[in-house]
């Protein structure tokens, strides 16, 4: 990564967009050859398409967590050594990682792509079984039982214990702690939200701060929040959109159900279409520890919308409310 770190956008040019467009076609997003070194519409367009595959924030500029994501996207199981340390080592090989070893009954928790505690223990757990050195350490050897066992293997049991868990957990809001993160402008709307949330017993912690995405998933995994439930603004015009964590290797349950509840109730109140939840991996949603759930009730340019919501915050704030006690409450 280019130090210090610049966002790249239409416009730039020099040797770190031609970076950028040699990583981003050896992933298979091609820009075009009159571009090169100049950050241009086909640049553009390539890391739109790149950020929707990868589950990011579609605005076509190359911000810190596009250009992570494109430096992980590199990474292949057997690239590297992986093993636990400070700062987590992140990758599409600790994805796939994580994949093998949960295919195999190994729980390595949600497929995250960061190689933390759950996938250092499930991975020593896994090399006492094959009879290998349990250190933690996935080098050679190690890779080559998994790509030899995972033949074999299907499914997830990380997937599965968390559904489990839903669904013999106690069903009930009161109690639980809401880690709130309200977009600046959505005051009204998150005002209504938590006071809607501690009537019903939760316990809630409001972040107005508008700080980055891992900043404030850092401080929701401090607070040990049962539910992270964030407002901002989206970008799909007319509709009322709801993301929840999600990679190829696997989802959060309890995100997906509770951003299911929450659309239903919001869109029947905004009269907008309800959109389906959306599995995405964007920081906030990727580094929170808890089900996470990102609410966009309305698009920040568009006044006709902004100027519905902010009319109709307590309805609104209360089918969020509702659709959280739902999501919490409600059999998976």
């Amino acid at each position: 990564m280019p130090e210090p770190f610049r966002i790249l956008a239409p416009g730039a040019a020099g040797e770190a967009v031609r970076d950028l467009q040699h990583r981003m076609a050896t992933l298979g997003f091609e820009t075009a050859s009159a571009e090169a070194g100049a950050y241009g519409e086909s640049t553009t367009a390539a890391v739109r398409a790149f950020q929707a595959a990868r589950g990011l924030r579609v605005d076509g500029i190359c911000g810190r967590q596009t250009w992570s994501s494109l430096v992980e996207a590199g990474y292949s199981l057997g690239d590297r050594l992986l093993y636990h340390r400070t700062p987590m080592l992140r990758g599409d090989d600790v994805l796939e990682l994580q994949e093998k070893l949960n295919a195999l009954g190994f729980d390595a928790g949600r497929g995250d792509g960061i190689f933390g505690p759950n996938t250092a223990e499930a991975l020593r757990d896994f090399q006492r079984n094959v009879a290998a050195v349990p250190d933690g350490i996935c080098g050679p050897e190690s890779t080559a039982a998994l790509e030899r066992l995972s033949r074999f293997a299907g499914g997830s049991v990380a997937s599965v214990r968390e559904k489990e868990a839903l669904r013999d957990g106690a069903l009930r809001l009161a109690g639980r702690r809401v880690y709130l993160a309200v977009e600046p402008g959505l005051d009204a709307l998150g005002d209504v939200v938590a006071r809607g949330l501690v009537e019903l017993g939760a316990e809630v912690l409001v972040d107005g701060s508008g700080e980055d995405d891992s900043t404030v998933a850092a401080e929701a995994n401090r607070y040990a929040a049962d539910l992270f439930l964030g407002l901002r603004f989206g970008d799909i015009c007319g509709s009322c959109t709801c993301d929840y964590f999600a990679s190829h290797a696997s989802r959060s349950e309890g995100g997906c159900h509770v951003a299911r509840c929450i659309t239903e109730e919001l869109s029947a109140v905004l009269g907008c279409e309800p959109a389906e939840p959306a599995g995405r991996a964007y920081a906030v949603l990727r580094e929170t520890r808890m089900p996470a759930v990102v609410c966009q009730p309305v698009q920040a340019d568009d006044v006709e919308g902004v100027r519905r919501l902010v009319s109709r915050a307590g309805p609104a704030g209360r089918a969020i409310v509702h659709g959280v006690q739902r999501g919490v409450e409600e059999p998976l």
